[in-house]
């Protein structure tokens, strides 16, 4: 058995240009046993390295792909105005902040961009943080803590369901969109907890369908709760004015707390929480993540308030980008009633890792990059193929990727048989 265990990990040494066991200290033995694991149930993940500037058209290895896999929904990753706006930033401020917002990291540009954001999403304040993450973490774990209660959808993204956990009050689950579990939840514990705070998605990023935020917003006043809302992959894609699911539902000034990124539809880097003053003058002092970071480069705000000023000055670009998945929309239904297009993201739920991995690769020899999203960033027996649309995507590049799943049976009943609905609802936990 040790012998065997010995040529188990010389394999995965070699597999993984890891020249001697020498290299990794005896402690970290077991992380063999995780990679191999791991490579049996096809959850082995792989860069794909892009040589150029992202877009529709991706270059890899030389060669030219179609990418239905990114999150710039507006294409403004690589836009011009946003690109000299970064440089121009660069020449002015340098690239670095150098430290901390609360020593010596605070800029004027940081100060533009929360004022910017503020305005765009109608509250009183925001703040800014490096990443997403950071914002949910530090957010969550500065408003709850032990004697707290979290209630939060079972689909929501990971990090909201790990600054839940780290925040050390009660983390509860409701089932996906289910309001009237949540409302049980919430009499539940109306008097057991001296807080009650509720998060959710907007739009949910794996599954691209949307939270119903009315009726959230109904249950949680009724109940006295704080509700806070993920809006990072809604912002700059649904509303009149691409401001959000706040505007997109007429909800303004009914939401706590809104957390968002800059990472998606405006094509830069950060996130941010907007809310009122107090809340934001609050997490200034309160959350760990915005205190202990160093700020976000200067040019990296410069590209965001491009872009919020490109969405405000151009809508064509957000009817581009819902044009496509109208389009989309229509050409699936000639193939399947069971994907469905209610926002840039479709998933394409195949059940294995193994089978989406399978499926993803035929795509790539056929030059459509769509990487599969397996566990744990989906649950167990609910990979898939996220594909995303962009606003710079063309309906050639649409008629491609139709063509193509097509053309390698994807829409085969066998392939397309599993629904949201098998893993989205679960008891309350």
């Amino acid at each position: 058995m040790a012998l065997l265990r010995s040529v188990t990990i010389i394999a995965i040494i070699i597999d993984y240009g890891i020249k001697s066991r020498e290299h990794v200290f005896m402690g970290l033995d077991f992380i063999f046993d995780e990679l191999k694991t791991l490579k049996d149930q096809s959850l082995i993940r792989e860069y794909r390295t892009l040589e150029g500037e992202q877009g529709p058209h991706v270059q890899i290895n030389s060669k030219s792909y179609l990418s239905f896999c990114s999150n710039n929904y507006l294409g403004l990753a690589n836009h011009l105005r946003i690109k000299q706006a970064a440089a121009a930033a660069i020449n002015q401020y340098g690239w670095g902040a150098g430290a901390s917002r609360l020593v010596s990291g605070n800029m004027i540009l940081h100060q533009e961009l929360e004022k910017e954001v503020a305005k765009f999403k109608d509250t009183e304040a925001a703040l800014l943080f490096p990443t997403g993450y950071m914002a949910n973490v530090g957010t969550l774990c500065a408003l709850v803590t032990k004697g707290d209660i979290v209630i939060g959808d079972k689909l929501n993204h990971a990090s909201i369901i790990d600054g839940c956990r780290q925040s050390g009050a009660t983390f509860r689950v409701y089932p996906h969109n289910n309001v009237d579990q949540l409302e049980t939840l919430l009499k539940r514990s109306s008097s057991l907890f001296r807080r009650k705070l509720v998060v959710t998605d907007s739009l949910f990023s794996m599954d691209g369908d949307i939270a119903p935020l009315p009726e959230i917003v109904k249950v949680t006043q009724k109940y006295d709760a704080i509700l806070m809302i993920d809006d990072a992959h809604a912002t700059g894609v649904f509303g009149q004015h691409g401001r959000g699911m706040t505007e997109h539902y007429c909800l303004h000034g009914k939401i706590d707390i809104i957390m968002g990124s800059f990472s998606k539809s405006i094509g830069s880097i950060g996130g941010f929480v907007a809310g009122s003053k107090h809340l934001i003058d609050f997490l200034k002092h309160k959350a760990r993540p915005f205190i202990y970071t160093t700020a976000l480069p200067p040019a990296a705000c410069a590209a965001s308030l491009a872009a919020l000023a490109l969405i405000q000055e151009d809508m064509s670009l957000i009817r581009k980008l819902w044009d496509n998945i109208s389009y989309l929309r229509s050409q699936l239904s000639k193939f399947t009633n069971t994907i469905v297009a209610e926002s840039p993201i479709v998933p394409v739920i195949i059940g294995s890792a193994e089978d989406a991995l399978h499926i993803s690769m035929e795509l790539y020899r056929h030059g459509i990059l769509i990487p599969a999203i397996r566990p744990p960033t989906v649950p167990l027996g609910a990979s898939r193929l996220r594909i995303s649309l962009m606003a710079t995507h063309s309906k050639d590049d649409i008629d491609k990727l139709i063509n193509t799943l097509k053309d390698i049976g994807v829409f085969l009943d066998k392939n397309t048989r599993h629904t949201r609905e098998e893993y989205a609802q679960t008891n309350m936990g």
